[in-house]
């Protein structure tokens, strides 16, 4: 595709995105950044308060649509993009964002706890992907963007399937962004350190949070808003050659 330019505001006007996960923490600030943005937003969550959440971010209803719905389902994958079809046109983001962890040993996590991981945190954004990246060729284009983490890139102390679901994140993304490239997609992924959502606040408060900061050369943890930040770049026009990249936003976490 030949260069033509970008708005420097960062503009997401008339475009729609689709975020997984979008109730709450990072998939939040990403869907409110957006609106600000001009973007249409379809928030995709398991609450069944997804409505009521979703209003309180993008107030105008015309450019909202919540759906509650349990992606690791094929059929609810498919009434999501449907449903987002329907009442848009077009999916010109999506953004994977649910997730889970579960900790544990690797000597004693269960299969239960493996299965579950990989399910919500690889197969499911693999196969949504798959399904809006299919969308997306018909269009003519389009953004993919999928929160690994730096568990991804390191390995993290009794995270083993988190780990290994986050690392398989990178490495699908840079599959997909090599065959479908050639169709005006990029796909890109994002790694954060620890954010401070409100699961983060409580899973890291204390000294273990603190002994996890020390390591961490800019001695803090992330803020919600500075994923979406990351999240805006990558799906705006100024992104347009930054393609099967991972984000990393830890604060020289990795580095070391």
């Amino acid at each position: 595709m030949k260069f033509q330019g970008y708005d420097n505001s960062f503009s997401l006007a008339g475009k729609t995105a689709l975020i997984t996960g979008g109730g709450a923490g990072i998939g939040r600030a990403i869907a409110s950044l957006f609106y600000q943005k001009g973007a249409n937003v379809v928030l995709v969550d398991l609450n069944p308060d997804i409505e009521k959440i979703g209003h309180k971010i993008a107030p105008d209803p015309q450019r909202l649509h919540t759906i509650t719905a349990d992606i690791t389902q094929k059929d609810e994958r498919d009434k999501a993009v449907r449903s987002s079809l329907e009442k848009f046109g077009t999916i010109n983001v999506l953004v994977n964002n649910a997730g889970i962890v579960r900790l544990a040993p690797a000597l004693v996590i269960s299969e239960t706890d493996w299965d579950l991981t990989l399910d919500i945190n690889l197969r499911t954004a693999f196969f949504l992907s798959q399904q809006v990246g299919a969308q997306m060729i018909k269009q003519g284009g389009g953004k993919i963007i999928s929160l690994a983490s730096q568990a991804g890139v390191v390995a993290l102390d009794r995270h083993v399937a988190y780990c290994a679901s986050k690392a398989a994140i990178i490495s699908m993304t840079k599959v997909l962004a090599l065959e479908w490239g050639p169709q005006n997609i990029q796909v890109n992924a994002i790694s954060p350190t620890v954010v401070l959502t409100e699961l983060g606040k409580k899973a890291w408060a204390g000294e273990v949070g603190e002994a996890m900061k020390r390591k961490i050369p800019a001695r803090r943890f992330a803020y919600p808003e500075e994923v979406a930040a990351c999240a805006l770049f990558l799906a705006s026009d100024a992104a347009a050659m930054i393609n099967g990249e991972n984000l990393v936003i830890d604060g020289g976490y990795t580095i070391q």
